[in-house]
C-alpha cells in the first residue's frame, strides 16, 4: 500500500476525515495522469481499486454519501481483496439504504450476504433496508435468527431453538 494512502487512512482514523479526501483525491488525480499518460486516454486502471475504496470509505464519514456511491461501484467494478471488497459491499448497501434507495440497498446487500453468509452484518443492514421497504416481518424474521445465532446471552441461548422457530411466525395465532 502507498505511503500516501496510509497517511490518508490513519488522517481518516483520527478524526482528520477532510483531509484525508484531499490527500487521496490528489492521489487519483496523479495516478489518472499515469495512467492516461500510458494508455493515451482518460482511465482508471486496476491499481486503483483501493484507492477508490478508500475514498468512497471517507466520503462517507464526511457525510457525503451521494459521493461516495461512484468510487464504491468503480472500486467493485474494478476488483478489490477480500477484505476490502466485504467492506464495500457493505459501505455501498448502507449507504443506497441512507441515501433512501432501498431496492438497491436491498439487491445489494442479498447478493452479499448470499456470497459472505457468515458476515452477520450484512443481514443486520438488510434487516434495516427491509424495514425501510415496509417489509417488517422478513426483516425481524432475520434479526431474531442473527439474535439466536450470534449472542452469547444466557437467556438467549437458552430460548435460541424458539427465538429461531418464531422468527418467521411473527403474525402466526394458534388456536
Amino acid at each position: 500500500m502507498d505511503t500516501k494512502m496510509q497517511e490518508a487512512i490513519a488522517l481518516r482514523e483520527n478524526g482528520r476525515a477532510e483531509e484525508a479526501r484531499v490527500l487521496l483525491l490528489d492521489l487519483l488525480a496523479a495516478e489518472s495522469k499515469d495512467d492516461a499518460a500510458d494508455a493515451g486516454a482518460d482511465s482508471i486502471s486496476g491499481s486503483n481499486a483501493e484507492l477508490l475504496y478508500q475514498l468512497a470509505w471517507t466520503h462517507d464519514v464526511l457525510g457525503l454519501e451521494r459521493e461516495a456511491v461512484p468510487y464504491y461501484k468503480q472500486s467493485l467494478a474494478i476488483g478489490l481483496p477480500l477484505e476490502q471488497r466485504i467492506g464495500a459491499l457493505l459501505g455501498l448497501g448502507s449507504t443506497y439504504r441512507t441515501l433512501g434507495e432501498y431496492t438497491r440497498a436491498r439487491t445489494i446487500l442479498q447478493q452479499a450476504a448470499e456470497e459472505f453468509p457468515e458476515w452477520a452484518e450484512f443481514q443486520a443492514f438488510l434487516a434495516m433496508t427491509l424495514y425501510n421497504l415496509g417489509e417488517h416481518g422478513e426483516g425481524m424474521g432475520i434479526l431474531l435468527r442473527l439474535l439466536a445465532e450470534t449472542s452469547a446471552n444466557t437467556g438467549i441461548q437458552e430460548y435460541r431453538k424458539a427465538i429461531s422457530f418464531y422468527a418467521d411466525k411473527l403474525d402466526q395465532v394458534w388456536k
